[in-house]
């Protein structure tokens, strides 16, 4: 099993958009071997290759009881029915804001064989598609929040002893 060291919020490599795979190679395979591997433990639901420090569209997620990966996502549908669900992220940790996502979402990429597949989610694994394709994009869920609560979550974020000071 590789566990991949997590960024943390402040690390330049979480506001980059990712770029594209092109090459299908073992380089691949074991990126989203890491991946799976690294959002297995309780407590996570997603994992995108930026927060390993890789500069590629790839995430990995762990809903319950559905793991899987998408390489080259974009969201293909989202519901316009929306609610607050409450947000955190393993970047930015010991943070959890009530944060807007629509509440179906639907994802499309390609696997290791650059064959097409689809992900389909409500409710957390809705939100989880949402926010790892976010990471690939060069976003925070904190981007998302409502002006005060952003500020408060900057705020608490910049005193915490992982708040990457460079």
């Amino acid at each position: 099993m590789a566990m991949r060291e997590l960024r943390y919020f402040g690390d330049p490599v979480l506001k980059s958009v990712c770029d594209p795979v092109t090459t299908f190679d073992s380089k691949i395979e074991a990126l989203v071997k890491d991946l799976l591997d690294s959002v297995r433990p309780e407590g996570r639901a997603g994992l995108a290759a930026p927060q390993i420090g890789v500069g590629l569209r790839v995430f990995s997620y762990d809903v319950g009881g559905l793991t899987g990966y998408v390489i080259n996502p974009e969201i293909a549908h989202l519901s316009e029915e929306t609610h607050e669900i409450g947000e955190g992220c393993l970047s930015v940790p010991e943070l959890w804001f009530p944060t807007v996502r629509a509440k179906h979402a639907v994802v499309r990429g390609v696997d290791l064989r650059n064959e097409p597949i689809e992900v389909e989610g409500v409710d957390v694994l809705a939100q989880c598609l949402q926010h790892e394709t976010d990471h690939l994009d060069g976003k925070l869920y904190l981007d998302r929040l409502t002006p005060d609560r952003k500020k408060q979550a900057l705020r608490e974020a910049r005193g915490k002893d992982w708040f990457w000071n460079r």
